[in-house]
């Protein structure tokens, strides 16, 4: 912090009397030390930011902040205004106004460090020193952590600044510890957070100790025999620097005063620190305090739940929580998951400290295709149809930018097949610079998509793209480890990270490993054609088995990426069009099985799994296989296995049939567009009635699931039996 306010950035006689005056008098300042380069470009950013939303605080603050290209270094200036200056608070003008200035890629370590100057402002001793402070030095001090306020006891407050990074990192950890304030100063790793708010559940605080780490509550509220009230919250604002972190301070203040455990996720800058699934799970109600989406929201469904701006948590956290208790009592709740759903995107995933170096690779691929499969969707369907409607010679159509008439149906193919081309033309692009983001966030993205355009220029596929995003990602992260002076730290993610990284990415595409890679994919792309008969059918079971094997999860996803990297180019031999109509069939199979499974043996289902099964028709027949994905949850033995006999079965007629798609995507509604449609549909109604019929009878040889139909019964609810006698089975 010494580095980021000295006295020369602190002006105790501001006499400004607007905030555009405030924010030019302090800036000022930041320009005479070298921290701004463009006083009027600086401003400007700042106006920017302040017109997204009032920086005024309750209690006399003004926090006008910005990211900006134009500042060098992590800079703070500070100002004392004896009149007082409107920031927009709902209680009158600002006398304490704080200038954050941050680069357009600080670091993580200033940007926390600047969040927790943030949690600070909340604490009434720290500003009430401020307000007291004889001169300059001394007031940069309080800021830096130099010097602790004064509470009214006399004893130490809790210090307005860590003094190094590291605890830095521990101060603006997902929530705070439970005793008095300045335990919020010690060193908490980052991870610790979410335990603790589990070990806070299972052993009420006694009075005056402290909770473990990551609990806000004093102890157990009003005595209450199952623990406190639980509440999980999630804070940002667009800037992620200032708002997000004193909201979560005054949650958790307000917390403490309320006798509530709140548990608080801040979403910010520097990223954010996932709260233990377990705190969520056992959390009674959810706050959120944003102003930007929140990150895995899906996480917090099926809870009673209070949605606000970042600033209502600041002002009045106190009614937030009153108000989300009044919800659980009511019994409020927004809805729950779709099952099977993720819980956030696979880049969001990546990076979990507790996975193996296979599943973070495995996440940081899946990453990558996640990203491409609208890609390849759009792409291929505006091709597909671009055929349909033009003939299998609009491929050497003219540009329609010399050559389009309105009235021409060719025309209108032309069109739609141009636009399908390029968007076939970022597929591998997307794959690697998406790749390289799951494994180094943002500064992966511009080598990654460089890589991947050098694949496409010297021919070497998606296996270019691949091997691009990895190395993409394995450099930045590379290039993220080493120390670098504080003055060049903002220019690294803007300038330094993509030069290098993307020149390295390049020289290893180009000269290196591009030339062998590309000798790979054309074998591949070889081998794919010549395949005929029984080769051609045992792959087609393959990857049937592969698509119903974990119904849209990594295998899954693999055999459809398979599909998808023959058919995304112009001109699709007929090989890789066979694979792609093998793949969209088995991957049909498992949601059309239980669907009309749960229709001719409903008894065997529960009420719930019947309903699902009106929706997996629909899923089904779009080729959207994760509608199998409640049946195999419930009994997951008898429906994959199943499944997986069906896929096989379907994928291997239709490489026998000579089914072809130039769609990747798009179930019966693209069967116009498929080779030997009449064949393909058999395909898929054999593996469907296969997998139906395994699951009856698997079904059958087993008691009926809790809540089926026994017979004699009109509600679908059983029949209660007499004490003490034993529930005959239903007979399959």
């Amino acid at each position: 912090m010494s580095d980021m306010i000295t006295a020369d950035l602190v002006d105790l006689d501001l006499s400004a009397d607007t905030k555009e005056a405030a924010a030019r008098c302090l800036a000022e300042r930041m320009v005479a030390q070298g921290r701004v380069t463009d006083l009027d470009g600086f401003l400007a950013d700042v106006a920017a930011r302040e017109a997204q939303m009032p920086t005024g605080l309750d209690g006399g603050i003004g926090i006008p902040h910005c990211r900006s290209a134009h500042v060098t270094e992590p800079t703070l200036a500070f100002g004392r205004s004896a009149a007082g200056i409107d920031f927009g608070a709902p209680d009158g003008p600002a006398d304490l106004i704080f200038l954050i200035a941050a680069p357009a890629g600080a670091d993580d370590a200033h940007l926390t460090i600047l969040s927790s100057l943030a949690r600070q402002l909340m604490n009434a001793d720290f500003t009430a020193a401020l307000r007291s402070a004889p001169d300059a030095e001394g007031a940069a001090a309080l800021i830096r952590g130099d010097e602790a306020p004064r509470a009214a006891g006399g004893t130490n407050a809790l210090s307005a600044a860590p003094a190094s990074d590291d605890s830095a990192s521990a101060s603006a950890s997902a929530s705070v510890s439970a005793s008095a304030p300045a335990s919020q100063d010690s060193a908490v790793a980052p991870g610790a957070a979410s335990a603790g708010a589990t070990a806070g559940r299972t052993a009420p605080a006694a009075t005056g100790a402290a909770t473990p780490a990551g609990s806000a509550t004093v102890g157990p509220a009003a005595g209450s025999a199952e623990g406190p009230f639980r509440i999980v919250a999630v804070t940002s604002c667009p800037t992620g620097i200032a708002h997000t972190y004193m909201a979560a301070e005054s949650l958790e203040n307000a917390g403490r005063e309320a006798g509530v455990e709140i548990t608080v996720e801040p979403q910010g800058s520097a990223g954010f620190t996932r709260l233990d699934p377990a705190v969520i799970a056992a959390a009674d109600a959810v706050i959120f305090a944003h102003d930007v989406p929140v990150r895995e929201k899906d996480r917090f469904a099926g809870k009673p739940t209070v949605d606000v701006g970042v600033k209502a948590g600041i002002n009045r956290p106190a009614e937030l929580i009153a108000e989300v208790r009044e919800k659980a009592a009511r019994g409020e709740t927004t809805a729950p998951a779709a099952a099977g759903q993720d819980a956030g995107t696979p880049v969001e995933r990546a990076g979990d400290s507790t996975e193996g170096y296979g599943t973070k690779l495995r996440t940081w691929l899946m990453s990558g295709v996640s990203y491409m499969v609208p890609f390849v969707a759009a792409g291929g369907l505006l091709i597909a149809l671009g055929f349909a409607i033009g003939g299998y010679k609009i491929n050497k159509a003219p540009s329609v930018m010399d050559h389009f008439i309105w009235t021409q149906a060719d025309s209108w193919g032309a069109l739609l097949f141009q636009i399908g081309g390029v968007a076939f033309g970022f597929l591998v692009p997307v794959l690697a610079g998406y790749i390289a983001y799951g494994m180094a966030d943002r500064p992966g993205l511009v080598p990654g998509f460089v890589g991947g355009a050098i694949s496409l220029t010297i021919n070497a596929g998606f296996l270019g793209g691949l091997a691009a995003g990895l190395i993409a990602g394995g450099v930045v992260m590379a290039i993220q480890r080493v120390r670098i002076p504080a003055a060049l730290r903002g220019i690294m993610p803007v300038v330094v990270i993509p030069l290098i990284s993307s020149a390295i990415v390049g020289f290893l595409m180009f000269v290196v490993i591009g030339k062998p890679i590309a000798s790979a994919q054309k074998a591949m792309t070889d081998w794919l054609g010549g395949l005929t008969g029984t080769n051609a059918v045992l792959l087609g079971a393959l990857l049937g088995l592969m698509m119903c094997f974990d119904l849209g999860g990594p295998v899954n996803k693999v055999a459809y990426t398979f599909a998808t990297a023959g058919i995304a180019v112009s001109d699709p031999g007929d090989s890789a069009m066979k694979i792609m109509a093998a793949v969209m069939a088995a991957g049909m199979v498992p949601p059309l099985s239980m669907a009309l499974a749960t229709t001719v043996r409903g008894k065997l289902f529960t009420p719930t799994e019947r309903e699902n099964g009106k929706a997996a028709w629909v899923l089904g027949a779009s080729f959207i296989s994760e509608g199998a994905i409640p049946f195999a949850a419930a009994d997951p033995l008898r429906v994959i296995p199943s499944s997986m006999v069906g896929g096989a079965i379907t994928g291997a007629l239709s490489m026998a049939f000579g089914a072809t798609l130039r769609a990747p995507h798009g179930g019966i509604f693209v069967v116009p567009l498929i080779g030997n449609p009449l064949l393909y549909l058999v395909a898929i109604a054999a593996g469907v009635c296969a997998t139906t019929a395994l699951v009856v009878l698997l079904k059958g040889l087993r008691k009926p699931a809790p809540g089926a139909t026994p017979t004699g019964t009109a509600d679908g609810g059983t029949t209660p039996t007499a004490p003490g006698r034993k529930e005959q089975p239903v007979a399959a």
